[in-house]
């Protein structure tokens, strides 16, 4: 055997640390899954790949998709941030666009995540059209920071109103901040958006420097852990764009992980079902806190240019689109005032987590009912916390908390919160393809995550989905997702006139000098690709309209011409709207770059068994499981040790070490040619 080469994909959820390890030498795959740890996340990080791996010299490349950034802004925990802006513009964050949390309602309280007193204001002016009427103070600029830093602002933006169109301003600002400034949490709105709409450029920037002390930290720590222990190679961080970046530049640019780890799953469960030959998915990652869906069409995940990670909370940086219930496997189910049942949002999480695993909480949640239902075996607990699940204690809390006050049995209140959990679910998967035009028939589910994968029978039955694929480690699936993903760098500029005004060859040329600036980074991540594309594309509109069409272009040889853009606009706004308007004139607001550097791909069959056995030889025992207000015998198999072609009948659980999967009764599951199981109606 020769010696091993490490690439480690390494996926730390809010319950699980999951570990993806391929020996790029020996052609070998191996996972695990641990525990997360609170307060510090390296720890559970280094601590799962110290399980399987003994000498970390012989890691090449790490890769991890990370929920720092996520978290520290759900639940408001980033550093104290000041905001150095335009005079007369303090309030641009608070503002937002006018809009409130309940649209219809009457009221609505939005707090931002800097307070009024943080946000400062200097002297300085740029015109709409990049012209400087009022050249900036940098004396008064360090007096603002002064003040800052002696409030107790431990990072800093500086925005000032139409950076986009000139930052000489605002670049002479932040030189002077970086000058005294204590440490090197100072964020340049242009920097991270140098985009035309005043409220989406500092919300995220300043979401940016909200996050970098506490990101930055994190990877410190994280660097700092792994060449502790030996290790000398590369450290790559999941963007929500769903390509990677080195370590530095996610420290620089935190707000590119908002959505790492989601985005990690959807590229694997991309790969996966691409090889097995499932054009059109749709992922369903069920971890402990929630349910994270995204659409994937012919083979392509669907980008979005912003989204919101809270109320007023906006992120516009290009990342995967992805929708998130607070529906996993730790939602708290209980009946509320009015006497109804309701599950989530709020959550156990893995401290204390289930009732199941004793560890203090007393109300049920989707997994002890689960577990009542016989779907979870009670002695193989995922993830190795504990060595049983307590089921007489979720029989309890189910039975005090939901079956009592609804005048129910323990099996029938265990099955109304999996169907409202599951209608929760459906909807979600709903709004990702039938409201926007997908027939769900045309896709299949692909569950992962811890838990997914017990509620996919529901999901087919509920949505009308054509079939489900699960992957061979549906637990692991995100921290595969890191092994595979590429190398990705996203830039943006507003341009921001009508098309018949703009010098397009120089356009063309400025757009050619901006992707090989892009393509530079990627020589400095120190990792070998297997090739280099770049994306060039337009934000376009008609004159008078307020949204745009993203418009793909094909770079030309020669110049980039009036004629081609037209041609590129007129095709994408036919698809998007089918038709055009006539004697309108048409408006370019941005131009967008992407340079992706594409890791060489992963050979899916090396998750094929290779030694597999009959179903008949896979049989642990029966289990009896609670569907539909029935009983049902259900077959107990070892997953992993399914032959190809392989064939289950539901009802069946197959059980793993990072899942199981539950094959409801009317479906019936076969295992592919690369380990995957195949779940489908039985006509």
């Amino acid at each position: 055997m020769k010696k091993p080469a490490y690439v480690i994909g390494v996926d730390v959820g809010g319950t699980f640390t999951d570990v993806f390890i391929l020996d790029e030498a020996n052609g070998t795959i191996t996972t695990t899954k641990v525990p997360s740890t609170r307060g510090d996340q390296s720890k559970g990080f280094i601590e799962g790949i110290s399980s399987k791996v003994s000498d970390f010299s012989e890691i090449s490349t790490v890769v991890h998709g990370t929920t720092v950034g996520t978290n520290a802004l759900l639940e408001r925990k980033g550093a104290r941030t000041g905001i150095i802006t335009t005079e007369g513009f303090k309030d641009v964050l608070e503002m937002r666009r006018r809009d409130r949390p309940t649209t219809w309602g009457l009221k609505g309280s939005f707090s931002p995540v800097v307070e009024r007193p943080d946000r400062v204001e200097v002297g300085e002016r740029v015109l709409a059209d990049g012209s400087v009427l009022q050249v900036v103070d940098e004396a008064e600029v360090k007096a603002q920071a002064d003040f800052l830093m002696k409030s107790g602002c431990e990072a800093v933006c500086i925005f000032f109103i139409n950076g986009y169109a000139n930052n000489d301003n605002e670049r002479r600002a932040v030189e002077a901040v970086r000058s005294v400034w204590p440490n090197p949490y100072v964020t340049a709105a242009t920097e991270i958006l140098p985009e035309i709409r005043e409220f989406e450029r500092l919300s995220t920037a300043t979401l940016n420097a909200y996050l970098q002390p506490s990101v930055a930290s994190y990877l410190d720590r994280l660097e700092n852990g792994l060449k502790a222990q030996g290790f000398l190679g590369d450290i790559l961080i999941v963007q929500s764009n769903g390509g990677v970046m080195s370590i530095d530049t996610a420290k620089r640019y935190p707000v590119r992980t908002a959505l790492s780890g989601p985005a990690a799953g959807v590229i694997a469960a991309t790969a996966i079902a691409d090889a097995a030959g499932f054009p059109n998915i749709i992922t369903c990652d069920m971890g402990g806190t929630s349910f994270d869906v995204s659409l994937v069409a012919g083979g392509q995940a669907a980008l979005t240019a912003q989204t919101s990670i809270d109320f007023g909370m906006v992120v516009r940086t290009p990342m995967i689109e992805i929708t998130t219930i607070g529906a996993g496997g730790g939602s708290i189910a209980g009946v509320d005032k009015s006497g109804l049942l309701q599950v989530g949002p709020e959550s156990a999480g893995s401290d204390p987590g289930p009732v199941c695993y004793g560890l203090g909480n007393t109300r049920p949640t989707v997994t002890d009912a689960n577990l009542v239902l016989g779907r979870i075996n009670p002695d193989r607990p995922i993830g190795g916390k504990l060595d049983r699940l307590d089921i007489d204690a979720s029989r309890k809390a189910i039975e005090a908390h939901i079956a009592t006050p609804l005048g129910l049995t323990i099996e029938d209140a265990a099955e109304a919160i999996l169907k409202l959990a599951n209608a929760k679910m459906a909807g979600a998967i709903r709004l990702v393809s039938i409201e926007k035009g997908h027939d769900p028939a045309q896709f299949a589910a692909m569950p992962f995550g811890g838990g997914g994968s017990l509620h996919t029978g529901a999901l087919i039955k509920e949505v009308g989905l054509g079939s489900a694929l699960v992957p061979r480690f549906p637990g692991v699936t995100s921290a595969l997702g890191c092994v595979v993903a590429d190398m990705r760098h996203d830039k943006v500029q507003t341009v921001n006139k009508l098309l018949d005004q703009i010098d397009t060859g120089a356009l063309g040329t400025e757009m050619e000098k901006v992707a090989g600036e892009t393509e530079a980074l990627l020589e400095t991540a120190g990792v070998s690709f297997a090739g280099v594309d770049r994306v060039f594309e337009l934000d376009m509109l008609y004159l008078g309209q307020t949204h745009t069409v993203t418009v793909s272009l094909t770079m030309p040889e020669g110049d980039l011409t009036e004629t081609a853009i037209r041609g590129a606009f007129e095709k994408a706004y036919q698809a998007q709207f089918g038709r055009l308007l006539d004697g309108i004139p048409m408006r370019v607001m941005n131009y967008r770059i992407a340079v992706i550097g594409r890791r060489p791909g992963l050979d899916m069959t090396l998750f094929a068994p290779t030694d597999g056995k009959s179903a008949a030889e896979c049989v642990l025992g029966k289990r009896m499981v609670y569907v539909d207000g029935q009983s049902h015998e259900a077959t107990a198999y070892e997953r992993l040790s399914l032959e190809i072609g392989a064939r289950i009948d539901g009802p069946a659980l197959l059980e793993q070490s990072d899942t199981t999967i539950f094959v409801d009764p009317g479906l019936a599951g076969e295992v592919d040619h690369f380990g995957n199981l195949i779940i489908k109606p039985v006509r």
